[in-house]
Parts: structure tokens; C-alpha cells; sequence
């Protein structure tokens, strides 16, 4: 029997890439079980394109990555994030002889979980709901659950896990601890393209918007990275392919020098940018919306067509089990918004409407 493209494909991934790689033919599988393979698509080319064409996926264009809201049409936003980890990730996985295609399928997963306001609206919800919230759970929380309609995407088990581990917050970039990071070097590829690009695109924006100026950057920062943010992507880039091919012993490494240099512009770009009085003032309105956003919605039922539908009251809790599914619904409709529909939503509710005659 002729075999089909996807066949080819998963036989050209055994001849050529690493062995340290992933192979779509040896994932361990989907989490609703077994579907017929697709006869052109690999399973992580499958989980690629669930990803793009979801709904959720499609709302990261307006929702926050630094400045909230932004007008510029040059800002980043938390799709043009993706979209650039994406790239990174990419560049490194095919230095690296690592699967491209799982490599980009977490990449456009991994933020589907962030909310309205960047992490502003992440610190809110994690302590207006009683079990925390963290975008990455969220994001697995989306593909397994919540999207397509409640069914979820179905995606294979590798990309779930690069999803649920990509992030590091104020963490080390490569833990020795392994039980951080993903269980493929894909995943963990993700993670570290994902700081490559904040710190640089983060920094490129304050820039545009005139919070820094080049030379405030310190030298040392940048005698090692360069002075635009193409020599500074490039300069991490290099690093990790060349230091990882030289140790060749199937885990990821930057130099020391690399890795303290980056860990040096993510802690000059919290101090300069992330706490800068004029992000933080909005951050701190964008909480506010937040709150009281969560708060009407644990009391009114969700709008039926939109921001410019009335929310009517709904029954009273009569348990301990309604109430904390309540907060999972709250938290996850609120979780979902764009900046823009929050903002929307906000003034429908909370803002004093003209009086007028009908």
C-alpha cells in the first residue's frame, strides 16, 4: 500500500532529526483518546493548526502585553508575543535538529491563558479566586476544556506539557531541577525563547514609547548583547545553539555569561519598565476593573449578546459546591475578555448613563 504524505513525513523526521528529538510518531497520544490520523498532517501539525484556528487564539490581538491597550499600532500586543517566541523557537529547533512542528505548536499555545491586562489581571484573579489562578493552567485549562464549545482541542500530550511548563516567572532560565521544565527539549526550547523574546520586544517598546533611551541600558549589558534588538535576539539565539551543540548531551545550555546577562536585562527592564510608575498606576486601575468585575458577576448572570446586554440578577448560591463553581465560571469568563471588551463591559455596568426620555 502507497504511503501516505504524513507517513513520509514522520519517516523523514526519523532520518533526520537529533536523537534527542521528538517524533510525531512516538507521541504518547491525545487526551480524549485516539483519532484516525490525518493522511497530510503529522499529530503536532494537527495540534498547530487547532491552535491557530481557535477563537481563543484569535482574541490575543487585543489583549495586553506591556502598555494596556495600547494605541499605537506598533505596540506589541500578546499575539505579535507569540507569534515572535514562535519564530525563536523555531530558529533554534531546526539549529537543533528538534521538531519544528511541536516546537511551534506550543509556541502559539502557551499564553492562550493570559488575561485581560497582562499580568496585572493574572495578580488579580489569583486572589479574587479561592484556588489562585495561573495563566499557564489556564492555558491548559482552554485546550482541554473550554475551547471548541466545551469539547477542547484534543491536543497531543507533549504539547500540553510544554504548555503547562513554559513558564518561569522570576525563575532561573534552566533549572537543574528537570521536574521544572517540560519532558521534551521542544517545550523547554519555548521557555527560553519566550524570555529571549519579552526582554527584547518588551525593551524595543519602551523605546518607541520614550520610558528609556539606548544608553540607559548598562554596558556590560551591552558589550554582550549589542545595541539593537536584532544583535541582541541573535547574540541569544547563537549562544544557546552553539553552547547546547557543544556539550551535546540531550539538555539545552546557555554560557554562563549568557545566561547571567539575560537574567541582568530581565531584572534592569522590571525595575525600568514593569514597575515604571506610569505602568504601574494603569496596572493598578486595570486590577480595579478587574475586581469589580469579578465581584458583579458572582452576583449577576453572565450577558447574553455582549457588552450591550443587561445582566440580571440570578439565584442565590445554595451550596458550598454551586459557590466554588461560580468562581470557576467568573474566573473563567473574566479570564477570556480582551482588554478592550473589559473596558467596554466596565463602563456598560459601573459608568452613569445620559438620562433621556424615550
Amino acid at each position: 500500500m502507497e504511503s501516505t504524505i504524513r507517513e513520509q513525513l514522520e519517516e523523514q523526521e526519523t532520518r533526520t532529526l537529533s536523537p534527542f528529538a521528538c517524533l510525531s510518531s512516538r507521541s504518547r497520544g491525545r487526551l480524549f483518546g485516539d483519532e484516525d490520523p490525518c493522511r497530510l498532517r503529522t499529530a503536532f501539525q494537527r495540534d498547530r493548526d487547532r491552535i491557530i484556528h481557535s477563537k481563543t487564539f484569535r482574541r490575543l490581538k487585543h489583549k495586553t502585553q506591556v502598555f494596556l491597550a495600547p494605541a499605537g499600532d506598533h505596540y506589541r500586543t500578546r499575539l505579535t508575543h507569540v507569534l515572535e517566541v514562535s519564530q525563536i523557537a523555531r530558529t533554534m529547533a531546526v539549529c537543533l535538529r528538534l521538531n519544528e512542528y511541536l516546537t511551534e505548536a506550543i509556541a502559539l499555545g502557551h499564553d492562550l491563558g493570559h488575561t485581560p491586562f497582562g499580568h496585572a489581571g493574572e495578580f488579580s484573579l489569583n486572589l479574587l479566586h479561592p484556588k489562585g489562578f495561573k495563566h499557564y493552567r489556564q492555558s491548559l485549562r482552554i485546550v482541554d476544556f473550554l475551547e471548541n464549545d466545551g469539547r477542547g482541542l484534543n491536543l497531543t500530550w507533549e504539547v500540553r506539557n510544554g504548555i503547562l511548563k513554559h513558564s518561569k516567572g522570576y525563575g532561573e532560565i534552566l533549572p537543574d531541577d528537570t521536574t521544572e521544565l517540560a519532558a521534551t527539549l521542544e517545550g523547554q526550547l519555548v521557555r527560553v525563547a519566550d524570555i529571549m523574546a519579552y526582554v527584547n520586544h518588551d525593551m524595543d517598546d519602551a523605546l518607541r514609547a520614550d520610558m528609556l533611551k539606548n544608553e540607559d541600558l548598562p554596558r556590560h549589558l551591552r558589550d554582550v548583547l549589542g545595541d539593537r534588538s536584532s544583535q541582541r535576539i541573535n547574540a541569544m539565539v547563537g549562544d544557546l545553539v552553539t553552547t547546547t551543540i557543544a556539550k551535546g548531551d540531550g539538555r539545552l545550555h546557555l554560557s554562563e555569561r549568557m545566561n547571567d546577562t539575560i537574567t541582568d536585562l530581565r531584572a534592569f527592564l522590571y525595575d525600568n519598565v514593569y514597575r515604571n510608575c506610569k505602568v504601574h498606576n494603569e496596572f493598578e486601575k486595570a486590577q480595579r476593573v478587574i475586581r469589580d468585575l469579578y465581584g458583579f458577576f458572582l452576583e449577576h448572570e453572565f450577558p447574553e449578546d455582549g457588552a450591550n446586554s443587561c445582566c440580571r440578577l440570578r439565584n442565590p448560591v445554595q451550596s458550598v459546591e454551586e459557590e466554588q463553581t461560580r468562581h470557576r465560571q467568573v474566573c473563567d469568563f473574566i479570564a477570556g475578555m480582551t482588554d478592550r471588551y473589559a473596558l467596554t463591559l466596565y463602563s456598560q455596568i459601573f459608568m452613569p448613563k445620559p438620562w433621556s426620555v424615550l
